[in-house]
């Protein structure tokens, strides 16, 4: 299906790109339709685009409401908001900023991306080239501007690295989330597993000592970054993603027997905290 201008979107908010363009140009790795793979060197039909990203913040295009949020093999997390007529995805997500059914308005936060973001856009329920959905956006922001008034909404990315003791099997801790994710949480939530007390009071430590040290609110807080934290809370973000990644593995052996397989007979039989 191509773009045509009966198709123009309109919105009383103005209108935003999807994120803040990096050193002024976007960096574009895969475009719609027949690809050669990039690992398999296969031919296929590829439904979206992706860009090159780092933990970008996402922005609402328009005036729009969010229509999906979910988590599948192909898309990992992902979010569907309804513009009108078109309904986008972003996928590949590392977190999700809104709720089912909110409202939002060109420029609001609403996710953040991984070093990957999939997008797909589709008209009354048929599938666009993403490419000229953007190009209209980004011809509406240019005729606001013409007419003074302010199309788009600024907005920052989160530069901050946070590497943990898991970082070498990142994908596959990702895989096993996507699978036992759902089940941990709720066997936290009923009671059926119980988080250490050791780690418990290792993450009680950290945040009193990163509260006495005045880490929180050092930045002004936002829908992304709650507690406002900055650079020099990067050791404290590190911490705490190993805790509780360590725990989530501590569930998966205690609960299913599940382990990663990087680990050795050794470190399977490190002793487990028991539920």
């Amino acid at each position: 299906m191509e773009y045509t201008q009966e198709m123009n979107l309109l919105s009383k908010s103005g209108y935003c790109m999807p994120f803040e363009e990096q050193n002024g140009h976007v960096q574009f790795t895969l475009g719609y339709g027949k690809q050669i793979h990039p690992r398999s060197g296969e031919e296929f039909f590829h439904h979206g685009v992706d860009f090159k990203t780092d933990r970008y913040l996402l922005a609402a295009l328009a005036d729009g409401i969010v229509s999906g949020i979910g988590s599948s093999p192909t898309h990992k997390l992902y979010l569907i908001v309804r513009y009108g007529k078109y309904e986008v995805t972003y996928a590949h997500l590392s977190n999700v900023l809104t709720t089912f059914g909110m409202r939002v308005s060109a420029g609001n936060t609403v996710a953040v991306s991984s070093d990957l973001l999939h997008m797909e856009v589709r008209y009354d329920g048929e599938e666009i080239n993403p490419i000229e959905f953007l190009a209209m956006l980004y011809g509406n922001l240019k005729t606001l501007e013409q007419t003074g008034k302010v199309g788009n909404v600024e907005f920052e990315t989160i530069d901050m690295s946070v590497p943990t003791d898991y970082d070498d099997d990142k994908e596959e801790i990702e895989e096993l989330m996507l699978r036992f994710y759902p089940d941990y949480m709720s066997a936290i939530y009923n009671g059926i597993y119980r988080l250490p007390e050791h780690t418990e009071h290792s993450l009680r430590n950290i945040f009193s000592t990163a509260a006495v040290k005045n880490y929180f609110y050092e930045t002004l807080p936002s829908l992304a970054n709650p507690l406002g934290i900055g650079q020099k809370a990067v050791p404290i973000a590190c911490k705490v993603q190993n805790l509780l990644i360590g725990d989530f593995l501590n569930y998966l052996a205690l609960k299913h027997s599940v382990y990663l397989s990087t680990w050795n007979e050794n470190e399977k039989k490190k002793p487990k905290s028991k539920p």
